[in-house]
Parts: structure tokens; sequence; C-alpha cells
């Protein structure tokens, strides 16, 4: 969603990073820039004024023109006003010291709040909660079945027996997640037009029943400016407390996810950023204004990979790197962590700087996971543990088994051969200092060959012009 914005505004800061001396019509020249990307990327006007006046006001005080860096100091106080636009710190939910927390998700028609409730509960449940679903949207006619399966799905509890009165349907759902120990409800009311009084005064009505925890109005990111109308309309008439964002992973323009904050006083508490269950994730306005001006997002990165391998697989891949070994099956395994961690092209872009140098990068996706895992599953079992034994016939097998190129296959070993060599060292304590993705490096299963290999190649090239 943020490509478009990124790749702007990483334009106009671009000629302040290097400067050693930074004058006012550099500034104003770098703040029109900004100005015009946040608002062809639909933020609110107001809120694009006010940021920009700030940053300005920041960019030619005395500490700026005092700096060592005045242009890179620039960059940091973008950062932080984006940062506060965005929400300031992180912002989580309140939970009842007497049981059952509620949690009330309010929102228009076909903004996704059905499957954020079941998100919801999925993301409360892996922290440790016991989370139910209490299904109190009894104006779609497949809510409560969606609900239910959802339910099913996480294994989850859904109480959706009462069908006529939402009022009733909270109530009592309330009263079964108390009785059934469960220390977390999310009630998923019906979806509604804000400008459809009947149904927010049901609303209004539910939430004097529930008396919630938490209020989380769900935002449909890709209606742009649209959505900050629909959050103060119903502030007017519900006291929210966050917003949950969906479909981060669209293709509109960002503009909500910019200004709703600035415009309503809530924060961001959620957003998410796909359509399976697991996408739903706590917001850290910092990260996002990282992953904005185009810096990575490393705890983001951090966290996807721990929650991506478990504890007994750290454990004997660690046992293995001390040791300096790696056959194809701790490959494979490296990669389902890897694909568990979400699509390649977003978790490559949370790593600092690697960002711009995937732009127009059409072949970084999935099917190089896939071309990978065909080789390896096209091997013997024996010939992934004691991979030094595919000899040329061998891979001739693996190729046509799996649908490759002896080439492909090829790059592969040598891949495997690259990765024994920096795990033994990394377990010696001898790791050279690596500078990031370097054009040499080591490649999955289909990009350029290492540098090393290029050498050598090239020197059997020579031995056998010679002879």
């Amino acid at each position: 969603m943020f490509d478009a914005l990124t790749e702007k505004l990483q334009s106009a800061l671009g000629d302040l990073r290097g400067r050693g001396i930074l004058d006012e019509e550099a500034v104003s020249r770098a703040m029109r820039e900004v100005r015009l990307a946040l608002l062809e990327a639909d933020v609110n006007f107001g809120v694009v004024k006010d940021f920009v006046a700030q940053v300005r006001e920041r960019a030619l005080g005395e500490d700026v023109r005092k700096s060592l860096t005045p242009g890179q100091q620039v960059v940091k106080i973008v950062h932080e006003e984006l940062t506060e636009l965005l929400g300031g710190g992180d912002s989580r939910l309140s939970f009842s010291q007497r049981p059952p927390t509620t949690i009330l998700l309010a929102g228009l028609q076909g903004s996704g709040k059905t499957t954020a409730a079941a998100k919801l509960a999925r993301l409360l449940r892996d922290e440790g909660k016991r989370p139910a679903l209490v299904a109190a949207d009894l104006q779609r006619p497949a809510a409560i079945d969606q609900l239910v399966q959802l339910g099913a799905e996480l294994d989850v509890p859904v109480y959706a027996d009462e069908r006529s009165d939402p009022v009733k349907a909270v109530r009592d759902g309330i009263e079964r997640a108390k009785a059934d120990g469960r220390d977390v409800a999310i009630l998923d009311t019906a979806g509604r037009l804000h400008v459809d009084e009947p149904l927010m005064d049901e609303l209004a009505a539910v939430c004097d029943e529930a008396k919630p925890t938490n209020v989380l109005l769900v935002l449909d990111a890709m209606t742009g400016q649209e959505a900050v109308n629909v959050a103060q309309t119903f502030q007017e008439r519900i006291d929210f407390d966050g917003v949950v964002l969906t479909k981060l992973d669209g293709d509109a323009r960002g503009g909500a996810a910019l200004s709703v904050r600035a415009v309503t006083g809530r924060p961001i508490k959620l957003a998410s950023a796909g359509e399976k269950l697991d996408a739903l994730e706590w917001f850290h306005p910092d990260r996002m204004a990282s992953r904005i001006l185009g810096m990575g997002d490393v705890l983001t990165l951090i966290e996807r990979a721990e929650a991506a391998i478990e504890s007994d697989e750290k454990e004997e891949l660690e046992k293995r790197m001390l040791k300096g070994e790696c056959s194809f099956d701790d490959f494979l395994s490296s990669y389902k962590m890897l694909r568990r961690m979400g699509p390649l092209q977003g978790v490559l872009k949370l790593i600092p700087g690697l960002g711009k140098q995937l732009e127009g990068l059409d072949d970084v996706d999935e099917r190089q996971l896939k071309r990978v895992e065909a080789i390896i599953l096209s091997m013997t079992p024996h010939e992934r543990r004691v991979p030094h034994l595919i000899d040329m016939s061998r891979r001739k097998r693996i190729a046509a088994g799996s649908g490759t190129t002896l080439e492909q296959v090829g790059q592969l070993l040598e891949t495997r051969k690259q990765m024994a060599k920096m795990m033994k060292l990394a377990g010696s304590g001898k790791m050279p200092s690596l500078p990031g993705m370097a054009p040499g490096a080591p490649t999955m299963g289909g990009g350029p060959r290492p540098s090393a290999t290029r050498k050598a190649s090239s020197k059997r090239k020579k031995k056998k012009a010679k002879r």
C-alpha cells in the first residue's frame, strides 16, 4: 500500500541526505515534494498542512543547522513526525481484572469485521488468552455461519444461539463466556451504513448492554479518505477506543492510516495485511514510519522469525550450526520457516536497505521457493542427508524429477555448500562481517552464482583453454 508513497518520499528527501549545509530554499523544495507525495497518497489536507509546517519548522531550527549531518537530521525529523502522526507509542488493548474482557468490533458493511474478529481471537490465543467469539451480527444472513466456521478452524468457541435480538445475543454470549472460564469475549456486531440511523441506534444499545472494555472500529484501508469520514461519524455515536485497519496489503494509497489518528484522536491498535487468520498484527507507529521511509523493519522481522520457528527446531538447528552441518533436510526446514513468515516479497522489504533494491524485481516471488522445494523433494532421503553423493547422473535424475534444469540443480548444490561454510564459520566464532546482501552473495536456487564460484569457474576455463 505504501510503495508509491515510499518512493516519492525517498525522492523528496534524497537531495537533502548528502548535503553538508542546508539552506531555506532546499528545505522548502523538499517540503513541497513531501506535501505533494502525502496529498497524492490521499492523506487529509489539514493533516498534511500541519505535518509539513511542523517538519519545516524543526528542519530550519538551530539544532539542525549546527549538526554535522543536517540532511540526515531532517530525515530523522520526518521519521519522528511520521511516527507521531501514526500515533506515537504503541497502543495495546485494556484487559479487565474481572474476566471476561469484552471487545466489541463495529464497522461498515464489507470492512472485514467478521474475519477481523476471528483474526483477533487467533492473535490473543497465541498470546496465552482464552478467547470466545459472540455472534451479534444478525443482519447479514451468512455472518453467523461464517463466524462459526472460523471458530471451528481456530478451535475457539462461538456463541450463536440467539438469532433475533442482538442485545440478548451479546448478554447471553458474555454470560456463557464467563461460565466457560473464557477470559476474553469478542463481539462481532452487524455491519452498518453510517447513514442508517436505526442500525446506529442498535449499536448504541448493544454497547450499553455489553459495557465493553474495548470498542474497536474496523476500517477498510482501501476506502482511503472515506475511512476517516466513517470514523468521524461513528465517533459521534459511540466512543470507540481504537481502530483496526484491514486490507493494508491492498494497492490503495494509504491515506486512511496516516489520517485517522490525527483526525479522530484515536490510535490504530491493530492492522491486517492479508486474508489468512494469522495476518493480524499489533500496530507499531515507529515501525510503520520506518517502512514508509524505506528503512525496513528489523523488529517485526525478528518477531515473525521467532513465531515461525519452533523451540525444538531452533535448538536442533543451533546444534547443527555449531558442528558446521547443513543437509538438504535443514535447507527444506529453513524454507518452510521462511514461508511461515509470510509472502517473500513482504519479508524481504523488512530488511533495512533492501526494499529499494527489490524495485522492479518481478522474479523475487514464491516460485523460487517452490522450485527449491521441488528439487529437494526429488532427491532420495539419503541424498538429502549426504549431499556430496550427488554426481552428474543423480543431478540429471533430480532435474528431470523436479522439472528444472541441470544448472538450477547445480546452483542449489553450490548454495548449500556455501551455506555450510558460513555456518561452520559462525559456529567457530570466526564469521567475517558481511556487507548485507552483496551482489555475490549465495542465492536460493535461481539467482546469480556466488562470486567464489565464478572465480573458480573462470580458472577452470583458462586451464581448459591452455590444454
